[in-house]
């Protein structure tokens, strides 16, 4: 996990990350500080139920991600988003200035407002949170730099919240509170005068200030890219799923298994730890791309972990509750229901940071931010959806281990509806499997030579049937390939195949209208020059036909070398799947070595394939 944290040495992303950081963390420490003061010394500020004002609160502050997300985003796509982010730590100052008046008048009309603009202040800086990371950082560091991010993010909000309630029961507790919320802010405007300058990318736009229809107009934008949308889609379920079961985590402490008051700061922090691993995880995990096969698994786990913490939830409150947290220890279904959480954690880290990372590399520059703020409006929406709907069902008698049950189930059928719209996600899932269990792959000069955009031919050697996915692995851009038919009939791979729109080989006109309308909407077109695959290990000749195909699109044409397959359980050298897979252990060593594009000449071609191959197999 050592790739990503040179990072946070880079001045590109450090005062980004450490301004990110304090504002998350001056947010909860505020937040909860207040709520712990209302729950406990309600009488001495209002009338109202401390219950109704930890709602009220709770309201307040998500109101202006629905007023004024619109305005963010159009302000980020606008004006420089490091000066951006210095004006709203200014803000983040004088809303601070206003708490703390709050907190002197002992009014809560005015510690209300305050909350209402700190709401604003995470509005404001919701869009710049994501939109500049793409433009400080390499394609390549998106997935390391987004998880960054999301772990230092829900650390922060461990932190934040357990100094809010360490703070509010100090005496003076108000002006501890008033001053460190101070403190923090002026701490965040001091890393933001270190961002780096993130240009406007649409410096002639203008302001429209409904924020009615300019949510309507940037949901527009986000639909306009259809994996862009599902992806704002499957965000907003898992920030829908990790409020219902954070909401639930004080009634779930005390009522099912029976732990005092630290209890629930103990489930918060083992899931904000199992959240921060599994997206640390991701960088290496997905190979420092864009992997989007890391989702379904993802969704694989908080389904899973969400049934399994629903079964291990204690039937009846333990003897002598509430319980501290050594003796909750004690009991052994503590430590299952622990280990639940903290799995969720890491499977949550896995879906979130590949989505979060797409938005960003799937949308377009000029509208990234509009797009960011359209996916703050629908988390938003649904955070809100879900807490009714928890709230309506726990009051019909449902149970806290039932309700979890019922969202992992819910959370299965999200998932494999956006995967039905969107097989890609499934398909790079299936791709991303076979090159974690079967093989330790790697791919050499891929990057270097497959460029990020343009029309290019990759031409390989073919070694075995699943040599397809493993291109599929090594690039970051989707391939159609060019196969034989009998590939395309085979269960797993063949849907894979199909879901890419491979290119079955047939009729040749057909088959050359196919890969020059591939090649002319900019996209790669995968070929196997040999035709078959190997049967003795050996490279086949390159068949005229296809290598014909190859050099009338007049496109570059990279050539690559699969190396090390012959060995694997896939090719067809004699000893069976099992035989081959335990004689060259249970995770053998493939490469695909990448060269310069070439013309697709057949000498050429062939030398150029074998040249790279070498002498391994």
């Amino acid at each position: 996990m050592s790739g990503q944290f040179h990072l946070l040495r880079e001045r590109r992303f450090l005062p980004f990350f450490s301004t990110q950081f304090l504002g998350a963390f001056n947010d909860n420490v505020f937040k909860n500080a207040l709520v712990v003061l209302l729950t406990f010394q309600a009488a001495s500020w209002t009338s109202i139920k401390p219950e109704l004002l930890s709602n009220l609160a709770a309201g307040i502050f998500i109101l202006p991600f629905f007023l004024f997300s619109a305005t963010a985003g159009q302000l980020a796509d606008k004006y420089d988003k490091a000066r951006l982010a210095r004006l709203v730590k200014l803000l983040e100052i004088g809303i601070m200035g206003v708490a703390a008046v709050g907190f002197a008048l002992h009014s809560l009309a005015w510690l209300m407002v305050a909350l209402f603009l700190m709401g604003l202040h995470s509005t404001l800086f919701g869009p710049v949170k994501y939109a500049i990371l793409p433009q400080h950082l390499k394609e390549t560091e998106l997935i390391g730099g987004n998880a960054l991010i999301e772990a230092g993010t829900f650390v922060a909000i461990l932190l934040g919240t357990l100094a809010g309630g360490l703070l509010a029961a100090m005496e003076n507790g108000p002006s501890w509170i008033s001053g460190c919320a101070l403190a923090i802010a002026v701490a965040g405007y001091l890393t933001s005068r270190g961002i780096p300058t993130a240009p406007a990318p649409v410096p002639e736009l203008k302001i429209n200030l409904n924020p009615l229809s300019e949510t309507w107009r940037n949901i527009g934008y986000a639909r306009g890219n259809r994996v862009v949308f599902l992806s704002i889609l499957g965000i907003s379920w898992f920030w829908l799923y990790g409020a219902l079961f954070l909401a639930q985590f004080p009634a779930f402490a005390k009522n099912v298994l029976g732990g005092g008051e630290m209890a629930v700061t103990l489930l918060l922090a083992v899931f904000i730890v199992g959240i921060s691993l599994g997206s640390l995880l991701c960088e290496r995990l997905s190979g420092k791309h864009v992997e989007i096969g890391l989702v379904p698994f993802g969704s694989i786990g908080l389904t899973v972990f969400g049934l399994d913490l629903a079964f291990a939830s204690p039937a009846a409150v333990p003897a002598g509750a509430p319980l501290a947290v050594p003796a909750l220890l004690a009991l052994p279904g503590t430590w299952h229901v622990l280990a639940d959480l903290l799995l969720l954690g890491v499977f949550g880290g896995f879906f979130i940071v590949p989505l979060y990372a797409l938005v960003q590399v799937r949308s377009a520059p000029e509208q990234r931010a509009r797009i960011i703020a359209a996916n703050n409006i629908v988390n938003a929406l649904f955070m809100v959806v879900g807490s009714l709907a928890a709230a309506a069902l726990l009051g019909e008698g449902l149970s806290i281990a039932v309700l979890f049950g019922v969202a992992a189930l819910c959370n299965a059928a999200v998932a494999l509806y956006i995967y039905g719209l969107v097989p890609e996600f499934l398909q790079r899932f299936v791709v991303w499997l076979l090159v974690h269990t079967i093989y330790r792959f790697k791919a050499v000069d891929v990057d270097q030579h497959v460029p990020d955009e343009g029309a290019v031919v990759l031409a390989c050697n073919h070694v075995s049937a699943v040599d397809p996915l493993l291109i599929m692995a090594a690039c970051r851009r989707p391939v159609r390939f060019v196969v034989a038919p009998e590939l395309l009939a085979k269960p797993v791979l063949g849907w894979v195949l199909r879901q890419s729109r491979a290119i079955p080989l047939g009729d040749a006109a057909a088959v050359r209208r196919e890969i020059a309308a591939t090649l002319a909407a900019g996209d790669l077109v995968g070929i196997f020059p040999e035709g078959r695959p190997t049967t003795d290990g050996d490279m086949r000749p390159c068949e005229p036909a296809l290598v014909e195909l190859i050099a009338a699109t007049g496109a570059p044409t990279v050539p690559m070398a699969l190396v090390g397959m012959w060995e694997s359980p896939f090719s067809a050298k004699p000893g069976g799947f099992l035989g081959k897979w335990l004689a060259r252990g249970l995770s053998p060593q493939v490469e695909l070595v990448a060269g310069s594009a070439m013309a697709g000449e057949i000498t050429a071609l062939a030398s150029g394939i074998a040249r790279l191959r070498g002498e391994k197999r």
